[in-house]
């Protein structure tokens, strides 16, 4: 029966999650504390871990617009139910929502003692059932819809090459500090990391210099699934006996390290384990990191000499004993082993790390996109509307990555729901001027 009333209770939220978004309940109300808030803009919906809308805008008493994220209750209380008030991912919420309050008030704070501005909605337990998108289309969409094919793929070709040579100048920066090796290694780490743990996987990078491991090639996954803070206690109760091996393994290599090492260790709080698919725990990450670091000169030859599918071919192909049939140290063994580094993880390196530390501009021309995530339907809605041959225009890598420089560059620095943004106009003026 819980497990239904759950389910009712999950489905409610979803409705009114939905029916926010598309603007049901208006934009303009009253705070528990008798502010006056206005969402200036509703954001993007997150479907992942965290709070229910992204990179919204938010405008208080009329004194300012503060940027953030909203989250949307059905009760007030599930802030701290939830232990919303003890994640860090909810530090950036600017507005909570909710329908239920409670026989007492109840204030909203942060992980950082933030107090958060509340609004307790009371109409909208009847209506029907609204369809919404991730990201509503912005103003620019309106222009970029009715573009022919041909300006519109020029538009997104010369944002991506804005977003190349970006990639690149930031690779170099890091190449003029450590070496080139060194920038190689921090930008695989932290495209392995993708999309929530980027930071942790660069600093383990930098913690744990190429140089450093290859000094120790025997001890290579020790140290880093030390310093990763990933080693469980000696006490290994309710472990298979195939993860006791490994496990065991690791810690006699790591013994030797821990004491010079301790204070590299990554703090718990900086990964993000939940709410993503097991395939892609940080832990399977990892070793497929390591293994890539076992075939390290052949990987970095084949990279400098732009051989593409060999370096593909070469990653693909990647196991592990125990990585390929594992998602984390305590899951079941799988009948049949896993890629231990997919295409779609490949593409994302090589577009975001190879192809710009190698200046080659033309192979990104050729290439497929990877498989759209959410961001990337995010501003393909936001930026590109309703078009009708979206899909195939997303189809190519250089479109997807203008597409995403545009929404990084504009949407995510508007806090006016499009109306300063000046994108619109310089893109209209582009097309005048053809």
């Amino acid at each position: 029966m819980g497990g239904m009333i759950g389910q009712r209770r999950r489905a409610g939220e979803l409705e009114v999650q939905a029916r926010w978004f598309a603007g049901e309940f208006g934009r303009e109300f009253e705070g528990t504390s008798g502010e006056r808030i206005r969402v200036v803009q509703f954001g993007v919906w997150n479907r992942s871990a965290g709070p229910d809308f992204a990179d919204a805008a938010v405008e208080l008493d009329g004194v300012g617009i503060f940027r953030g994220a909203i989250e949307i209750d059905m009760d007030v209380r599930d802030w701290e139910a939830h232990g919303h008030s003890q994640n860090r991912e909810y530090d950036g919420v600017v507005l909570h929502v909710f329908f239920e309050r409670g026989p007492k008030r109840l204030f909203t704070r942060t992980n950082s003692h933030r107090s958060v501005p509340q609004v307790h909605l009371t109409d909208g337990h009847q209506g029907g059932s609204v369809v919404a998108p991730m990201a509503h289309p912005g103003r620019c969409a309106r222009l970029l819809e009715k573009m022919n094919l041909d300006a519109l793929q020029l538009e997104l070709r010369e944002a991506a090459a804005l977003r190349f040579r970006r990639r690149t100048h930031h690779l170099q920066r890091v190449a003029e500090v450590h070496g080139e090796t060194e920038a190689l290694f921090q930008g695989v780490a932290a495209a392995m990391g993708y999309p929530g743990n980027q930071l942790p996987f660069r600093l383990l990078a930098q913690r744990l210099p190429l140089k450093r491991l290859m000094e120790a090639p025997d001890d290579i996954e020790a140290l880093m699934f030390g310093v990763a803070g990933f080693l469980p206690v000696p006490d290994l109760f309710g472990y298979s006996a195939e993860a006791r091996r490994y496990v065991r393994n690791l810690w006699e290599r790591w013994w030797g390290h821990r004491d010079s090492h301790s204070a590299l260790v990554l703090s718990p709080q900086v990964w993000r384990l939940g709410l993503q698919r097991p395939a892609n725990h940080p832990m399977r990450r990892l070793g497929a990191l390591v293994q890539m670091l076992r075939q390290w000169k052949v990987f970095s030859r084949l990279a400098g000499a732009r051989q593409w599918r060999q370096v593909q071919s070469l990653l693909g192909g990647l196991t592990h004993p125990f990585w390929s049939h594992h998602y984390t140290f305590r899951s079941v063994g799988l009948e049949h082993p896993l890629c231990l580094l997919g295409r779609e993880r490949f593409e994302e390196i090589l577009i975001n790390v190879l192809l710009p530390m190698s200046g080659d501009w033309e192979a990104l021309l050729l290439l497929r996109a990877p498989e759209q995530n959410s961001r990337s339907r995010i501003a393909a809605a936001r930026v590109l509307g309703r078009r009708a041959d979206v899909r195939g225009l997303l189809s190519q890598a250089v479109c997807q990555q203008g597409v995403l420089q545009l929404y990084e560059d504009f949407c995510c620095r508007d806090a006016s729901d499009c109306v300063r943004c000046p994108y619109p106009e310089q893109a209209q003026a582009r097309c005048d001027s053809v």
